[in-house]
């Protein structure tokens, strides 16, 4: 499994994403699912991936190939974010096209799914969620974070928090200690995490970093998130019976 979040505000974009794939308890190994396609003064794409771990490492193959090809609509000749999703959803298709029958034979799906966001220059940050079936939905005002993969542990912090005001600080924040959560209750999420802010209007990764195990500074987050917890319940009024 894994545990992926796009998050649009007012001042720009966070994303993040864990390392941890595994087939059974006894395959477990570590895969970056933060994929970016930059070009500076021009365009910011990032790409989280969920799901079959072979599936989405051949569709961002596939981008990337096709982003080498003169004449070929790809990444960078995209006029904008919404036509970028149309590239990463019909990439998605043309490899379950490919594999979708002989995953079939073995009981298997087609079920990579994806979190797109970025900027194009001439247009606003957008952001995406891509499902398995290569349609998607666009974030907007009511709605300013997405998520896919193991998402209900690290929900309600984010419920509780982000609007699209919150500061890039703050939702960075807030985004590490709902992975700190939902790394408390499954264990098929797992370090490292990677983490980018991505400031609105500067068409290039300025803040990006990755937290391994035994991070100082996302431990002594964790920590404190647990103690600070536990001291306002303590402070809750009982209740009469």
């Amino acid at each position: 499994m894994t545990y992926c979040i796009g998050i649009m505000l007012d001042t720009g974009l966070v994303f993040a994403s864990d390392s941890r794939t595994h087939a059974g308890v006894d395959n477990i190994a570590k895969f970056c699912k933060m994929t970016v396609f930059e070009q500076e003064g021009d365009r910011v794409i990032v790409l989280l991936s969920s799901g079959n771990l072979a599936g989405t490492q051949t569709v961002i193959s596939l981008l990337k190939q096709r982003n080498a090809k003169l004449g070929t609509p790809n990444l960078w000749s995209a006029e904008s974010m919404f036509d970028i999703a149309i590239l990463v959803s019909d990439a998605m298709r043309d490899v379950d096209r490919r594999d979708g029958k002989h995953l079939a034979a073995s009981d298997l799906h087609f079920n990579a799914s994806f979190i797109l966001g970025g900027q194009i220059t001439g247009e606003p940050p957008r952001l995406f969620r891509i499902y398995a079936q290569g349609n998607f939905i666009e974030a907007g005002l009511e709605t300013p974070y997405l998520q896919t993969g193991e998402t209900k542990y690290g929900k309600p912090i984010l419920d509780r928090v982000i609007t699209r005001s919150t500061s890039l600080n703050n939702a960075a924040k807030c985004v590490l200690v709902s992975f700190d959560s939902t790394m408390s209750s499954n264990l098929s999420v797992g370090m490292p995490i990677d983490l980018i802010c991505y400031q609105r209007d500067s068409l290039r990764i300025q803040m990006r970093r990755r937290f391994d195990e035994e991070d100082a500074y996302f431990s002594t987050l964790g920590k404190q998130w647990t103690d600070g917890t536990r001291q306002v319940f303590s402070q809750l009024p009982n209740l009469d019976w």
